[in-house]
């Protein structure tokens, strides 16, 4: 899609190795993706030319135009974290992704955090989506633009966020509960969402400093991971705003 390409050549242009774009040169072509077309061969990426057909069968018929063959993104690790976490000027807002593994949740999951200014995603090492083509797709530009690391051991994590500062809140359905209503975030916050039906693990539980709920107003009593990842991200930025 367009404005994964576009994302994918501003941030990794080093990661693509080709470019199909609809061809359209008999006709009057669509100017995004001639912008596209510019920014490739500035860079020195191989710009072929191909029928609809050809673009459908590489990517689906959701490709609107382009497709890029590039290699997949690398994933920071717990010492790339740390030297992010070190590097912020102001008060990080994170968020934690556990048991997410269907690749369009994690990709929407992205998009959210990109558009309610996350600096930085995080998820474990193992029983997670990954960044795979599916999820890069789904997250439109956002699975390039954000930072992103994979760790192996959750809880220590959490531990060390604690130790620097970071307040912790889970999403859970528990007695302890707290409405997200009422939650006044404070500077440095970290948001951590459960896969739907197992939600957050209980040590993980165990380890957030606060649990926080979606009240619901019909008979549905949960929401799919992403739309939940976005209801707390943005409540989270309007709070924030609003105390500025």
């Amino acid at each position: 899609g367009i404005h994964a390409v576009e994302s994918l050549l501003r941030h990794r242009p080093e990661g693509v190795l080709e470019l199909f774009v609809l061809d359209t040169r008999a006709k009057r072509g669509d100017a995004r993706l001639e912008t596209l077309i510019i920014a490739a061969r500035d860079q020195g990426i191989a710009v072929q030319y191909s029928r609809r057909e050809s673009l459908d069968k590489l990517a689906g018929p959701q490709n609107q135009g382009v497709v890029a063959r590039a290699r997949p993104r690398s994933a920071g690790d717990e010492q790339a974290l740390a030297a992010h976490l070190d590097g912020l000027d102001h008060p990080p807002l994170l968020l934690i992704l556990e048991g997410v593994t269907d690749p369009h949740n994690l990709g929407a999951c992205l998009r959210s955090a990109d558009a309610a200014g996350v600096q930085a995603v995080i998820v474990p090492r193992r029983n997670a989506a990954g960044l795979t083509p599916v999820a890069c797709r789904t997250a439109v530009g956002a699975a390039e633009s954000l930072a992103y690391y994979e760790i192996g051991n959750l809880a220590s994590l959490l531990d060390q966020l604690r130790e620097r500062g970071v307040w912790v809140v889970g999403t859970a359905l528990e007695e302890r509960s707290e409405s997200l209503f009422a939650f006044q975030p404070p500077n440095a916050l970290a948001v951590v969402m459960g896969a739907e039906g197992a939600g957050l693990k209980r040590l993980t539980r165990d380890k957030c400093d606060q649990l926080l709920e979606i009240p619901m107003a019909g008979e549905v009593q949960s929401l799919n991971v992403s739309v939940a990842t976005g209801v707390m991200l943005f409540h989270v930025r309007a709070q924030r705003e609003s105390s500025e």
